[in-house]
């Protein structure tokens, strides 16, 4: 992507928007709240993009924690409601009290992470709400005010990132040893700075892709060699050629 915004690239990613989904800001900050029914044999993956969320659905709360290839998930039975909040890459573990590693690639019940009691009385006030994703961002809103702001030097990788600075550069623009960077980037992001890196790119080229420019231009200006290293990293992050995922 062309230098924007870090949270502008991997919030609104429309492989986590089958129809019909909603997201909003959320009063959180760094964070969207979103909604979505999903239908038998909705199985829309969910693409790497750098974030955690934490999501409810009838009877249930779950953390869904950093990917680093493609989830799809089918909704069991009859049309089913999800509610969530999506953090921006590397706030969560902060807020939910787990680093990110320990959740790469898992969907995790709440109670696996909290107190179970404590979860239970949170789901059945999310349950009973007329609004369960306005009930869900008061858990969020309450957790983040016992916890304190993420390490803003974490915004700092994020965003160097995501301009395509190597992870030395980056490193020494946060005043961290590249080792201290690897360390800091497990906990918060679930990965090391090389794997973030490539799921930012993955999403820049991505939005690139979707807003109509061409396969070439996309892979250039998202800092690939060439198309050809391009259409490699989308197989090998998301399993689909560039070209599929386009058409959904």
């Amino acid at each position: 992507m062309p230098v924007v915004e870090p949270y502008a690239e991997v919030s609104s990613e429309p492989s986590r928007q089958p129809a019909p989904y909603r997201e909003r800001a959320s009063r959180l900050t760094d964070a969207v709240v979103w909604t979505r029914t999903a239908v038998p044999g909705d199985a829309a993956p969910v693409l790497p993009d750098g974030c955690m969320d934490l999501l409810w659905t009838e009877g249930r709360l779950f953390v869904a924690g950093p990917d680093t290839r493609a989830y799809a998930g089918n909704a069991p039975g009859g049309a089913r409601r999800y509610a969530g909040v999506r953090f921006f890459p590397g706030t969560a573990p902060s807020y939910l009290g787990v680093p990110a590693h320990e959740l790469r690639d898992r969907r995790v019940d709440l109670a696996d992470l909290w107190k179970g009691a404590e979860v239970r009385r949170l789901t059945e006030r999310v349950d009973a709400a007329a609004d369960p994703s306005a009930a869900l961002e008061a858990v969020a809103l309450g957790r983040a005010a016992q916890a304190g702001p993420p390490d803003a030097r974490l915004r700092a990788v994020v965003t160097a990132l995501s301009a395509g600075r190597s992870v030395a550069s980056t490193a020494d623009e946060v005043g961290w040893s590249e080792r201290q960077l690897h360390r800091r980037a497990l906990a918060a992001f679930g990965y090391g700075p090389k794997t973030l890196a490539r799921v930012l790119r993955l999403q820049r080229a991505l939005r690139l892709a979707r807003g109509g420019v061409a396969p070439a231009d996309t892979a250039a200006a998202a800092g690939y060699a060439d198309q050809a290293h391009l259409s490699r990293e989308v197989r090998e992050l998301t399993g689909t050629p560039l070209g599929e995922l386009l058409r959904r």
